[in-house]
Order: C-alpha cells, then structure tokens, then sequence
C-alpha cells in the first residue's frame, strides 16, 4: 500500500459516529448478506459510486477534508465516506503490517512491533494469533476500523525492499502464520485486508512490472499462500497489487480475482486497488475490483456513467456494493464502532518483546560462545549499528511512528517533491541494546564505540573479553535493494573486529538475508531481523541465556548471489519522480507515480522453485537453509511413523538431550513422485513443542490433502497423483534425521 498523508491533520472522524436507527437492517438476528441487501434497496446511484473509491489524490496533497458525517477525522492511510443517512459508517484504513501507522487524536501512540519476517521466524501459530489480537486493539484504540495487512507476497526475490513485510519463502508457513494474525485482528471487530495479491514479489518498477509466471507454479506457490490465509482467516478485503500477471495488471486480472479468488475460492469480501493500482474502469469492474484507492479516477463518476449505459450492468454494480456493506456488517464496525482511547503500552512491550525472543535465529555459535556468562565477563566491547541509541526498523507505508521521534536523526536525503521519498528515511526505534547488554553484565566493563573507524573499533574489541558488532542493512518500500551484502562498508568492519577479537558476535538488523564473507572469522552470529520496540530487552536476554533462542529460519540464505535464480535484479526504484504523470483527466499530477518509465518482464522462470526448493532442485549448498536455527540445548528424533487413515498423520519423537528447558520447531518434508515435475521436497507441516532438559514427547503432525497435492492446470483442479512417496523430519530443509516411504493410490 502506498501511504502518501504526511503531517498530523487528520481524515476520519475520531470514536463513534452518532447513530440513530435506520432501518430493517438494523435487526442483528439477520445474516450480513441479508442485511446488505436490505440497504441498498434503499440507496441511491450515486451512494452506490460513493462507496467504491477513497478521497481522489487532490484530497491527499491538499487540506484535509471532513468525514462523511462533517466532523474533523485522524489521518488514515485512506478513507471511504460512508452514507450518513442509512447509518453506514466510514471506512477508516490504517496499514498495520508490523503495528498501526498512523495515530488518533486520544492515542498518538502505537506499538513498534518487530518485522514479519521476525514473526515468520517464530513459526508459531499462538504467537501470531496473540499478535493479531494487539493490532486489532491498536487499531480501534486508534479510531480506525480497517487494517491493511498482512502481507504474504513470497521471497520469490531476497532483495525486495519490503521482504520485511512478508512470511518468507514457503506458502504454508506464509499463509498460515498470516491467516491466525487476520483471524486475531478479525475477532476485534475490525475490517482485516491480506495483500498484495499476487505475485507482487519486488518493489523494483512495481507499478509497471510484468510478472511471468505459469499458471501451475502460481497456484502453488504465491496463490497458495493466499489461500491459506483465506481458509484461515475469512478476511474482509483483499488487495490487488501493481504489477501485470502475465500481461494483465493484477487489479484487472480477471483469472485471479473472479477467477480464482471469488468463484473457487468462494470470498465474499471485497477487492481494493493498492494505491494507485487502478487502470480502467469496464475492465476492472468487470474483472472483480470493488474499491479503487485512494481516487475516483475510474470507480467514480466514469463507472457511473459504464453502468448508466450498461457497459457494467447494474448487478455487477449492486455486487460491488454489497460485498462492502456485508463486509462491514460481518465485520462489527457498524454494530461496534471503534472507540478512541489510550493504547495499552504495556501490552504492547509484552507482545514486542515475545515476538523478538521467539523469531530472533541463532545462526553460529562455535564453542558455545552463546550464551555469555555474566559472572565470567570482564569486558565487553559493543560497536555500531546506532546500538547505544535504538534498533532499525523497517520503511514504507507500514512504518510506525516511532515513540519520541527516531533515535537517530533520519537523512535529508529525499527531494522536496518526491512525497514517496519518505519511504526511504531510516528510521531508529528507543530501545538501545548498548542498555540491555549493560543491564546484565553487572560488574563488566561494556564500552560503545561507533564503528565508523575500523581501526579505532578493532583496538577496543582487542582490550575486551567479548565484542559484539550490530549490523544494520536498511529495507524500504518503493526500492529493492542493490544487492545482498552489508551496506557502508560493514564486512570490513566485522573482519576487523574478529581478526583483533576471536570472541566477535554478530547481530544482525537486516530485513532480509545478507551474505556473510565473514561469517568463518566470528564465533556467533543472531539474525535480529527489525527487533521492535523492545529490541534491547530480548536480545539481552537471548544474549545472556535469559532466552533460550527458538527461532528458524523462513527464509534462505545464499552463499552468493550467484546462487540465486536471478543473479541478476533489475536496478531501478519502483518509481520515477522525474516522470509524474497524471493519474486521470481534470486531477492534479502526483509527485513519483510514473508508468512512464520502460515496462519490462520479471520472468520468474523458477516456477515451483522458491527459495530451498531451488537449492535443493539444483544441488547449491545454501549459507544457511530454510527452517535452521541453533538453540542453547540440543534435540534427537526418532520413531517416525505414517498413518493414513482420514488423510496423512506424521508421528515422531523429539527429545531434548541437553541441559537447558527450550522449544523446538519439527518439521516435515514430503518428496512426491517423480512423474508430479514437483521440488526435491517441500514442506508440510511442523509442531512447536517445548521439552524439559530429558524429557520427550510424542509429536504429530497432520498434513492437509492439499500439501500432497498437485495443480494440474488443463483441469483446473488440485488432485493427487498416484505413486511412491517419501515423509521427512527434522531440524530444518537440509537436517531431516528421520523419512519413511509412503506408497499412495491417489485417492
């Protein structure tokens, strides 16, 4: 989504809106779509239109216009009037993919949460529900009543500037861990929205980039993971992205929005345009887009007009508007409107810090470097990445403001009249590791230096016991980036530090993977991800033992990128803001929207083979594999056993043979026949489980008929094909102690 609100005049009326009885669809005992029907018996044309577009880009840029009931409003990332007179309330959207954006006149606060791929690291199901249920608070804390997330774009592409955002490479663990946060914000009584659907996989050229896909490897691999999240969750809105699918712009894209989405899959809610993601008006409406956003260049009065000579017929219309009204009957936020009030921060530490403790990965820890002993550590040596201020976070549409302003002054890098330049500011959020570090290390001597001058951070790594180099790599909607290694000279600056310090610890603050030519010169290595606003206490905390870490991988990480299956990326930002153009006749021009630019293909030609299905289809020895991650205590499998009655049920034993209490993630693998052209294995389901030091448990773990099959495209239909098997488990994609053959007859 693309946020172009700047300062602190608002766009939405604060808490409840006065409402007087109506109607007949008041009555609560009837269904949504009942109730639906009944108002818009009672609307008028251009009630109708009202309903399908936000407030036009003019809106945007100029004074900040008043609700729909004539009351000042907070700023939303985009807003919908609604019709007073039928008690339909606004639609008042914030993005909250890793905490609300955006603030209300009672709470300018909100909880900095850390990355989605921190969650995604978690692999845990509770903890996303858990999380779901903070935002959905937040969210109507703050006055809103629609959440624009969660995000499950696949990692199709590793230096997409918003990988952040996202749930990794593999579609059932995106789809899943993105379907329990919906269902939590959901139950909140808030209007929830999963996007950018589909096949949005970077930010470079996004607004014009066509993305070439087959129709087999669409639906089992990005299509996939929306559908999951679908059957999990029943959102009540889904985002149709930029970019072209095969030649058609995704919110035109009649094959996955009727197609797909709303006959097969059978939702009910309704298509938003991302920002600025509308073309046309016959095509799109025709196709299954509901609700452009943020103008009416095409859903306003040119869709008034198709219908009025029945180039869009006046059911399609009424469809348009009923999935909105049923969405928000369904939804609560006509029965329940969100009400203003102070966001419980305390809440919200709790839930940040959880996420950060559960999904930060240990990656290296040679001789138990990891965890540090409080009592035996004399001196320790903290250096760079701002770590004696706060903790990066991720940028785009989705940034939470951060509580007090950044810790570190952002760049003045952006030009004045490119309002998307935002996206790119860094910024810090105040919680300092520098602190947490210190905190535990009572009685130890813990000096900062910055890490700007490699030899004046090697000289303190060698007078200290331990050194611990914070690497920092910014991530931002609206740019990919260039390439995966540390930005500003980082890799020199660890390798200065572990050739003085053999006891060098790195942490990482990245939004994705990063390659580390390093990596066999330090002892430990922690991919932090964005760690959030409680950063310093979990990392202290994973640090010192406090934590004993649990967080796997959900994403690859190369070697090089020549490992890649696109060495190579398109370098170019996802807009021109030297080539504006004009969204529509008789609007104003938007600063850094462009379509002007070259369109060009992305041609992911790797079909089924994301991320460790590619290494493993081509035999490359990953840096460190999709599901890894260390812990402070060690785990044994044994006594794998299929059973196949009322579908595949996969039974194990994990048993924790240290001397540590921890959680461990099991997963399991299926490699299908030959015959089926599918990855060397793909993943089908895990259980997190927490062990005692000794004790062992019985896991099991039930595979869904659909992880066992394959989409075959001249059917148009998922089936199972006939033949021998294999069920692996284990640790992660490259470490599957256990497997079994599995013979199956296709039914």
């Amino acid at each position: 989504m693309v946020c172009l609100l700047t300062g602190s005049e608002s766009h939405g009326q604060i808490g409840p809106q006065k409402h007087e009885p109506k109607g007949p669809w008041e009555n609560k005992s009837l269904s949504p779509d009942k109730r639906a029907d009944l108002v818009i018996e009672k609307m008028t044309m251009d009630e109708k239109i009202q309903l399908l577009h936000g407030l036009g880009w003019d809106a945007m840029f100029g004074p900040p216009p008043e609700s729909g009931t004539g009351t000042r409003a907070i700023r939303p990332s985009g807003f919908i009037p609604g019709v007073p007179r039928l008690g339909i309330p606004d639609l008042q959207m914030t993005d909250a993919a890793v905490g609300v954006a955006g603030g209300g006149d009672k709470s300018r606060y909100a909880t900095a949460l850390p990355s989605a791929a921190a969650m995604a690291a978690s692999w845990d199901s509770a903890l996303s529900y858990e999380t779901g249920t903070l935002i959905g608070s937040e969210v109507r804390a703050q006055g809103f009543n629609m959440s624009l997330g969660s995000g499950i774009n696949l990692a199709r592409e590793p230096r997409d500037g918003r990988l952040f955002e996202y749930m990794g490479e593999d579609p059932l663990l995106a789809g899943t861990l993105a379907g329990r946060t919906l269902k939590a914000v959901r139950a909140q009584r808030v209007v929830t929205d999963v996007k950018h659907y589909v096949v949005n996989d970077q930010e470079a050229g996004r607004f014009f980039v066509n993305s070439v896909i087959d129709k087999r490897a669409m639906r089992e691999s990005d299509l996939l993971a929306f559908e999951i999240a679908l059957r999990e969750s029943n959102p009540g809105a889904v985002m149709c992205a930029y970019n072209k699918i095969n030649g058609v712009y995704a919110c035109e894209d009649d094959y996955t929005l009727n197609e797909v989405l709303k006959k097969e899959l059978g939702f009910k809610g309704f298509v938003i345009s991302d920002w600025g993601g509308t073309h046309s008006t016959v095509k799109a409406a025709l196709a299954g887009l509901d609700i452009e956003m943020p103008g009416y260049s095409f859903l306003g009065e040119p869709l008034k007009k198709a219908v009025e000579s029945g180039e869009v017929p006046m059911a399609r219309l009424n469809d348009m508007v009923h999935r909105i009204l049923r969405t928000e009957f369904d939804s609560g936020v006509v029965d329940n409107p969100p009400q203003a009030q102070v966001v419980d921060v305390f809440r919200g530490f709790e839930v940040a810090q959880k996420i950060e403790e559960k999904g930060a990965v240990v990656l290296k820890n040679d001789r138990e470097q990891l965890p540090l002993n409080a009592a035996g550590v004399k001196s320790i040596a903290v250096i760079g990445g701002h770590a004696d201020v706060g903790v990066m976070s991720g940028g785009g549409s989705g940034q939470v403001s951060p509580a007090g302003g950044s810790a570190v002054a952002p760049s003045p890098d952006r030009a004045p009249d490119d309002p998307l330049g935002i996206f790119s500011i860094t910024v810090y959020h105040r919680s300092a590791p520098l602190k947490g570090i210190a905190e535990k290390a009572k009685g130890a001597a813990v000096k900062w230096d910055p890490g700007t001058d490699r030899v004046s951070a090697a000289a303190l790594a060698r007078a200290s016991d331990v050194a611990i180099v914070f690497a920092v790599q910014h991530t931002n909607e609206n740019m990919d980036l260039p390439n995966l290694s540390l930005p500003e000279n980082q890799d020199a600056l660890i390798e200065a530090v572990a050739a003085a310090n053999p006891h060098t610890i790195v942490v990482l603050e990245t939004g994705g993977p990063v390659t580390m030519p390093w990596v066999d010169q330090v002892s430990a290595v922690i991919e932090a991800w964005y760690p959030g606003i409680r950063g310093s206490e979990a990392l202290a905390n994973i640090l010192f033992g406090d934590v004993n870490p649990s967080g796997k991988l959900p994403l690859t990480f190369a070697r090089t990128e020549a490992d890649l299956p696109h060495p190579r990326h398109v370098d170019q930002p996802a807009i021109d803001p030297n080539h504006p153009i004009t969204p529509a006749p008789n609007l104003p021009v938007v600063p850094g929207i462009s379509t002007n630019q070259t369109p060009f293909d992305a041609v992911y030609d790797e079909g089924l083979m994301i991320g460790y299905k590619w290494y493993d289809a081509e035999k490359k020895e990953p840096l460190f594999p999709f599901g890894f991650g260390l812990s402070y205590t060690t785990y044994a499998y044994s006594e794998l056993k299929t059973t196949s009655d009322n579908g595949l049920t996969v039974t194990f034993k994990v048993k924790n043979t240290g001397k540590r209490a921890g959680e461990e993630t099991a997963q399991v693998y299926l490699t299908l026949p030959a015959s089926t052209r599918e990855p060397p294995r793909r993943l089908v389901g895990w259980s997190k489980i927490a062990l005692e030091p000794g004790e062992q448990k019985e896991v099991k773990v039930k595979v869904e008929p659909q992880m066992l099959s394959v989409f075959n495209p001249d059917k148009n239909l998922w089936e199972i094909v006939p033949g021998e098997y294999k069920v692996w488990a284990g640790r992660s994609s490259r470490d599957l102690p256990l497997s079994a053959p599995l013979s199956v007859s296709g039914k």
